[in-house]
């Protein structure tokens, strides 16, 4: 088995005109968490979608899980999911109807247990018969990583996790997914505006601009590395290109 759950190698994505990721290569190690961070247009929803074999790459080499995406995707999508608050779940369905149906596309076993427990992590289980469509943003937020969560993915791709959480909700919704990659050993790759969750959550950081990687480090390699002491600060450096010197891509 790879130790790479990610390996991405000249990784290119163009849409007509506009070249959303430009070549792009990185690796991300089995049960590590790593964020992917850039400001609005650096590529990161895309890098996430060809991932997901959602989009496909116009050029370049994408393995997840040690499977070619491009060839046998159908072998690592069991054992990954993903978790964003812009992306709707069935607004009709219920929430149970809904993790019930992501629970049996997923394959899992006793699904109702499994949707009981994460009802209760999530806080989830007075809204189970109500409509998904009706929820505040902070419950959908939270729907959408219990259905994450369903098939205890070896790969969780999250983009904006606590997006629409007030900050008590957001803090437990990330002490929870502390907890789930240290038992489960999971590697997660997460796309975040909040660079203090990342400071907490991520050994590593991937930082992008026009869809290019232009460093990379654990978040007190980058503080050093650029004088600063937040990592918000470094991602203004890089965002708005102040930084002196050539890019680097660690």
């Amino acid at each position: 088995m790879s130790r790479f759950a990610v390996k991405v190698d000249g990784l290119t994505k163009r849409f007509d005109e506009v070249t959303a990721v430009d070549g792009l290569s990185f690796t991300v190690d089995q049960g590590a968490v790593v964020g992917l961070l850039g400001g609005n247009g650096a590529g990161k929803t895309t890098t996430l979608a060809i991932l997901l074999g959602l989009l496909l790459p116009s050029s370049g080499l994408v393995e997840v899980l040690g499977h070619d995406m491009a060839r046998n995707r159908h072998r690592a999508l069991p054992r990954m999911n993903f978790s964003s608050p812009y992306v709707d779940l069935p607004g009709r369905l219920s929430v149970l109807e809904n993790l019930r149906v992501y629970g049996h596309l997923y394959g899992v076993r006793g699904v109702d247990r499994r949707i009981t427990e994460l009802a209760g992590r999530f806080d989830l289980t007075g809204v189970l018969g109500r409509p998904t469509g009706s929820l505040s943003a902070g419950q959908k937020t939270r729907v959408a990583l219990a259905k994450a969560l369903l098939n205890e993915p070896d790969l969780l791709l999250l983009d904006e996790p606590t997006a629409s959480l007030d900050p008590d909700t957001a803090d437990w919704i990330r002490s929870g997914l502390e907890s789930y990659q240290r038992a489960s050993g999971a590697t997660i790759l997460l796309a975040s505006h909040n660079m203090a969750e990342v400071e907490r959550l991520c050994g590593d950081v991937l930082m992008l601009r026009r869809g290019r990687l232009v460093d990379r480090g654990a978040p007190a390699a980058l503080l050093e590395r650029y004088g600063r002491t937040t990592l918000e600060e470094v991602f203004l450096d890089i965002a708005r290109q102040r930084r002196e010197g050539r890019d680097a891509a660690g």
